[in-house]
């Protein structure tokens, strides 16, 4: 037997709907690159794929309507790729706060 809950809101067209809004955002992702927005570029084009993905981690993986184990899950996983990322990031910003090279 099969312990998996049903999800009722995964549907045919909350599917087709999840379909149209990632071209929507592959098309907003393709035309914030021929603009020129200075330091907000990365900022701009990580916001677009921060809400792709959680747009196909909600519908695609069932994270909407799942059990509260799997929010931890990926919860704790988003957590450790911070900590990936912030650790290298405060060196790299770090490094030149004594103003002495190598030190």
């Amino acid at each position: 037997m099969s312990k998996h809950r049903y999800d009722p809101q995964a549907t045919v067209r909350a599917y087709i709907m999840v379909f149209a809004c990632l071209m929507i955002f592959t098309a907003l992702t393709v035309a914030a690159a021929f603009v020129d927005l200075g330091a907000m570029n990365n900022a701009v084009a990580m916001a677009i794929a921060a809400t792709k993905a959680v747009l196909v981690a909600m519908i695609f993986m069932h994270l909407r309507g799942g059990s509260p184990l799997n929010v931890l899950w990926i919860s704790s996983g988003i957590f450790g790729f911070v900590i990936m990322i912030a650790f290298p990031l405060l060196d790299l910003l770090s490094r030149n706060i004594l103003g002495i090279p190598g030190k």
